[in-house]
């Protein structure tokens, strides 16, 4: 069976296509032949070694895919032969608060989905909704999930408040889709006219080019009488947590997934007492979360939104087309060409 492996760390040059041997099954185990998976920045961050310490190469990445169940081990009785499953990011944390097990049991290094064939426990899989492509459940278990928990799991929105949503990757665009099917009212940021024309279509209910108003939390004052929005979507990190605080309501929430223009930003104190605003890190969820957002997904019918797909042997050039940030969504590979 084919696999990409990275070899060790340093960069896409040691991202490899190679042929393995096919694995099997244990007790409470199942094997899932993997049809699709989908790019997260964290991969990226991986391949090029730069995701923590500990990871002993070479690693299988990817934590996300989509995939049918091709043989089960004894005692598996969570899914059976013929169910198609998305892999869980967290392959322990199946409900409840987060541990540090649970947190240690992500996909992606040294074991991830980035093969056609992958062995995982029955409790680290689960059922998705009919109606999505393999492309489209391909992009649920890490990007999909974050948004839904940081709006619905967290911050706990409710219908009329306003949130904010930074960029339009995977996680933003999920979460723009989300708020817009719960009645929040959104504002999306974009250096890009184009993607933010693309966010309108989907709902968008006011998009700031965040070229054009570099400090943009004056626009998000005057888009909502001053008031400021009641949820933040934290992805860059550095070069924007300052302009997110200028931009939170009193007593709103701030979450912090992701560091896209650095992670080295003091802490502004003054500001966080200012506004009393909560700000929490967010890893992804359970298997208890990603269940309830396949419910939400099917009762409003939400598809992701796939904006360009690679075969697996094209991943290199998956990964150059997220460097360079082309995508509107998420970037996928299809493990069946």
């Amino acid at each position: 069976m084919r696999a990409l492996e990275v070899l060790e760390p340093g960069g896409l040059d040691n991202l490899k296509l190679v042929e393995k041997p096919e694995p099997k099954p244990g007790a409470g185990e199942v094997l899932v032949r993997i049809r699709a998976a989908s790019l997260n920045f964290r991969d990226l961050l991986m391949v090029n070694g730069a995701y923590g310490g500990g990871l002993k190469f070479p690693i299988t990445p990817f934590s996300d895919g989509c995939g049918v169940i091709e043989a089960v081990g004894p005692s598996v009785t969570r899914v059976k032969v013929g169910d198609r499953v998305s892999t869980l990011f967290f392959q322990k944390w199946l409900s409840g608060r987060p541990t540090t097990e649970t947190q240690m049991s992500a996909l992606g290094g040294p074991v991830g989905a980035g093969r056609e064939l992958v062995v995982l426990s029955q409790d680290g899989v689960a059922k998705v909704p009919d109606f999505l492509s393999d492309h489209q459940v391909a992009t649920l278990a890490c990007a999909a999930l974050t948004a839904w928990r940081g709006l619905f799991e967290d911050a706990r929105l409710e219908p009329g408040q306003t949130v904010l949503l930074q960029g339009t990757g995977g996680v933003s665009i999920f979460g723009l889709q989300f708020a817009h099917a719960a009645g929040l009212e959104t504002i999306i940021t974009s250096s890009s006219d184009e993607k933010l024309a693309r966010a309108k279509k989907l709902g968008a209910t006011h998009t700031i080019n965040y070229k054009t108003h570099p400090e943009w939390s004056g626009e998000v004052r005057r888009l909502t009488n001053r008031r400021g929005v009641d949820f933040v979507m934290e992805v860059g990190g550095a070069q924007t947590l300052k302009e997110s605080f200028k931009s939170i309501v009193i007593g709103g929430h701030i979450a912090i997934i992701g560091v896209l223009s650095g992670a080295a930003e003091p802490l502004f104190i003054p500001a966080l007492i200012g506004t009393s605003a909560r700000i929490q890190g967010l890893s992804v969820g359970s298997r208890a979360m990603f269940e309830s957002l396949c419910r939400a997904m099917e009762l409003h019918k939400i598809s992701p939104v796939v904006d360009k797909v690679y075969p697996m042997r094209e991943a290199r050039a998956a990964f150059e087309a997220m460097m360079k940030g082309e995508h509107f969504g998420k970037i996928v590979l299809d493990f069946t060409k």
